[in-house]
């Protein structure tokens, strides 16, 4: 398979971009925080905690409440999803075949801690994929949009960030990439991803045009 001279690897986000996580994470959040008294719809959820590291949710969270959450609320929160992940969380419509196909080198870069994703990964059935490749923003303790885990991973892969293929369904994703000298393709499944191309990201809406798009040869 041959790709763009300037395209050598390709550093997937996890949560909306690999797995279908968002929705179901984000629904066991509004559980929690309903049991404090607090209502937030799924797109509020949605708009103002996808792709955030979870300190900086419940900051927002503590914040709309007027109070400070509970001390152990975000144990809470990662036990509320955990398990809803081991009931309902699927993989991205055609990732799986997707990563059968590709042989440039990638990983996965996610603001989430290991733990997280090794639950993710691995009740999808992806994770075997990800042997070794699998990098989280607390390895740097440094947080998307800040570009130091793209940053890590390209080190990782011992690729220069300017080979590196970003792909990330949130702008928080996006403006990383491109703070790390990388080229952000945004993932956009549910819509049509204007929001991921204002923040410079070139758009795609299923994993299956992934290789076209980054420019690999199709009939290989």
């Amino acid at each position: 398979m041959m790709t763009s001279p300037s395209i050598q690897a390709v550093i997937f986000d996890c949560d909306g971009t690999l797995v279908d996580s968002e929705r179901v994470g984000n629904t066991a959040l509004i559980e929690c925080v309903a049991e404090l008294g607090l209502t937030i719809t799924l797109d509020d959820a949605l708009e103002h905690f996808a792709g955030r590291k979870m300190a900086d949710t419940v900051r927002i969270i503590e914040d709309w409440m007027g109070r400070p959450a509970p001390h152990d609320f975000i144990q809470t929160i990662r036990q509320r999803m955990a398990t809803a992940f081991e009931q309902r969380l699927e993989p991205m419509d055609g990732v799986a075949e997707l990563l059968g196909k590709l042989n440039i080198p990638f990983c996965v870069a996610s603001n989430g801690p290991h733990e997280k994703m090794q639950i993710s990964l691995r009740v999808t059935g992806l994770i075997d994929h990800f042997s070794g490749r699998i990098f989280s923003a607390y390895d740097c303790d440094r947080w998307k949009p800040e570009p130091d885990l793209l940053l890590h991973a390209a080190r990782a892969m011992g690729v220069s960030p300017s080979a590196c293929a970003v792909i990330d369904d949130h702008t928080l994703g996006i403006q990383a990439a491109l703070a790390a000298g990388m080229h952000p393709f945004g993932f956009a499944p549910h819509d049509a991803g204007i929001h991921l191309q204002q923040a410079g990201a070139t758009v795609f809406h299923h994993m299956a045009d992934l290789p076209s798009v980054l420019g690999l040869d199709p009939s290989q």
